[in-house]
């Protein structure tokens, strides 16, 4: 009995993807354990409820990630929406350069790598 062929790898511009969507998924993780640390009697509604949306974002971009990098096809629009909102973000934080320089480079090259030829043929399941 033969073994079954390896799964095939996800293209490097899909990989790249993957990564910075993950990488995402972790900063807005941490970003829910910072808020939860920083809460305050006054604000803790708020605060709570901001946590919970960061963790849960967070998660569904790490479980994006993943699924990009293994290919499923539905992984592709969390990913390509949060770009894009990210890209929003980055235009609203110009004042800070540095940093919507930083998120909008991460976006537009999460966009390039998601939208690249190789990237749509392999979650298609093309080869």
């Amino acid at each position: 009995m033969s073994d079954p062929p390896p799964p095939s790898v996800a293209p490097p511009p899909l990989t790249v993807a993957a990564s910075l969507v993950a990488v995402q998924g972790m900063v807005l993780v941490v970003l829910a354990v910072a808020e939860i640390a920083d809460l305050d009697a006054g604000r803790r509604a708020m605060g709570l409820s901001t946590a919970v949306f960061f963790g849960g974002y967070g998660a569904l971009l790490l479980v994006a990630g993943w699924g990009l990098w293994r290919r499923a096809t539905w992984s592709r629009g969390p990913a390509l929406i949060t770009q894009l909102i990210w890209l929003g973000l980055a235009w609203n934080i110009r004042e800070h350069l540095v940093a919507a320089i930083a998120v909008a480079v991460v976006a537009l090259v999460v966009l390039a790598g998601v939208l690249h030829r190789d990237s749509i043929a392999a979650l298609s399941g093309e080869e």
